[in-house]
C-alpha cells in the first residue's frame, strides 16, 4: 500500500423565453459589457452548482468529475494548445475539410443564416465558416469560459462588422436563453464542430441532437463535426501527446478545485491516462491517484485509493453509418457529408426529418 499526504436551447427571437433561473436572482441572465458595443449575456454556473456537481461525481463508483469544469480560463488556453500539437489531428483535419468544401457547405446552408454555436471556444473554425457563408445575419457563441468568450466575441465583431454578435456565457448543457437578435434570419444553423458530440454517451448525445434540432427548427440545420473510428495508436497519441499538454489540461482541473472550492488536492499525486476502449469505441480520459490519500473539498473529505481512476471525459468515435443511426434517433437526417482523403474526420449537415 502506498501512502501520501440535457440542454435546452431556445431560438434567437423576441419570443424566446428564459428557461434558466430568474435573471434578477443570483446574477444569472445578466447582460455585461464585453468589449466595444458587444454585450455578454451571463449565465455562468454558480460556485454552489459546481461544488454540488463535483461532490456528487466523486461520490459515485467509479469516481468522476464533470467535464464542463475542465474549461476555466487556463483550461481553455491549454485546450487550444492541445489543438496545436502534432498528434491532435481533429482540429487541423476539420479545418482542412471546411476550407476544401466551403462552397458546397455555404450552398447547403444558404444565405442569411443565423449561426448559433454551443461551446464556441476560441473560434478558429468559426471564422472559416463565417467567412465562407453567404451574408450571415447573426452569430451567437455560447461558452462557459467567460473571459475567452468576451475576447473572442469582440474580435469576431471587429472582423465581421456587419454581423450581429450576441455572446452567451453558459454551460451549453444547462438552461439559458439565447438573446434576441435585431436582424431577421432566413435560416438557422447550429454549428457544433470539433466532435464535441463525442464527449457525450450515446444516450445523452441523442438528447443533445434533439435540442439542436429544436433550435434550428424545420427550415434550418445542424453543421456538425464527427470524429471517425481509426487505429488505436493514432487515437491514443491524439489524447495523450508527447509534450504532456493533455496531461496538464487534465491536472488543471485539480488546480481549479483548489482555487475555487477550497480543496487541497496534491496535484503531483495524480497522473493522467487516456486509453482507447475499442469494444465501446471511445477514448476514456481520466486522472489516476498515485497513492492512498484523503482530500478536503470545501469541508468535505474524499478518499482516494492507490491506482484509483477518476473519469473526466469521454470521446466517442463513430463510423459514418453509426452516426447516421444515432442522428436518426434524434429525428435528424444526414443530408451531406464531407471527409478528408484519409477519412479521419467528417463534417456533416443534418436536417430535421
Amino acid at each position: 500500500m502506498t501512502l501520501c499526504g440535457t440542454p435546452v436551447l431556445k431560438p434567437c427571437s423576441a419570443q424566446a423565453t428564459s428557461l434558466g433561473n430568474n435573471p434578477t436572482k443570483g446574477g444569472r441572465g445578466m447582460i455585461r459589457k464585453a468589449d466595444g458595443d458587444i454585450r455578454l449575456h451571463d449565465y455562468e454556473p454558480a460556485t454552489e452548482t459546481m461544488l454540488d456537481d463535483v461532490l456528487r461525481g466523486l461520490a459515485r463508483t467509479p469516481k468522476e468529475l464533470p467535464s464542463q469544469y475542465l474549461y476555466d480560463q487556463r483550461g481553455a488556453e491549454l485546450f487550444e494548445q492541445i489543438c496545436e500539437t502534432k498528434e491532435y489531428y481533429p482540429t487541423r483535419t476539420e479545418l482542412g475539410i471546411l476550407h476544401n468544401n466551403m462552397d458546397a457547405i455555404a450552398a447547403r446552408i444558404g444565405p442569411g443564416a443565423l449561426v448559433i454555436e454551443p461551446g464556441s471556444g476560441s473560434g478558429l473554425k468559426t471564422r472559416e465558416l463565417l467567412q465562407g457563408l453567404h451574408d450571415p445575419t447573426g452569430y451567437v457563441p455560447v461558452d462557459v469560459a467567460k473571459e475567452q468568450l468576451a475576447q473572442f466575441a469582440a474580435s469576431v465583431s471587429r472582423e465581421f462588422p456587419d454581423l450581429e454578435v450576441k455572446p452567451v456565457c453558459a454551460d451549453f448543457t444547462d438552461h439559458y436563453e439565447v438573446p434576441a437578435c435585431d436582424n431577421t434570419a432566413q435560416t438557422r444553423v447550429c454549428y457544433f464542430p470539433g466532435s464535441t458530440i463525442g464527449n457525450f454517451k450515446p444516450v445523452n448525445a441523442i438528447g443533445v441532437l434533439e435540442h439542436l434540432a429544436e433550435l434550428c427548427e424545420d427550415d434550418g440545420g445542424v453543421l456538425i463535426g464527427v470524429d471517425l473510428k481509426k487505429d488505436r495508436p493514432t487515437l491514443e497519441a491524439a489524447y495523450d501527446d508527447a509534450e504532456g499538454v493533455s496531461r496538464d489540461f487534465a491536472l488543471n482541473y485539480l488546480v481549479r478545485l483548489n482555487r475555487e472550492l477550497d480543496a487541497d488536492f496534491r496535484v503531483d499525486q495524480f497522473d493522467y491516462k487516456a486509453p482507447y476502449n475499442e469494444s465501446i469505441g471511445r477514448i476514456e480520459m481520466g486522472l489516476v491517484s498515485l497513492c492512498d490519500q484523503s482530500v478536503a473539498i470545501d469541508g468535505s473529505r474524499v478518499q482516494f485509493k492507490n491506482d484509483e481512476r477518476v473519469h473526466t471525459e469521454y470521446s466517442y468515435k463513430y463510423t459514418l453509418a453509426e452516426f447516421a443511426a444515432l442522428a436518426a434517433k434524434a429525428n435528424l437526417g444526414v443530408k451531406q457529408t464531407w471527409t478528408d482523403p484519409e477519412e479521419l474526420f467528417s463534417v456533416q449537415y443534418l436536417e430535421p426529418r
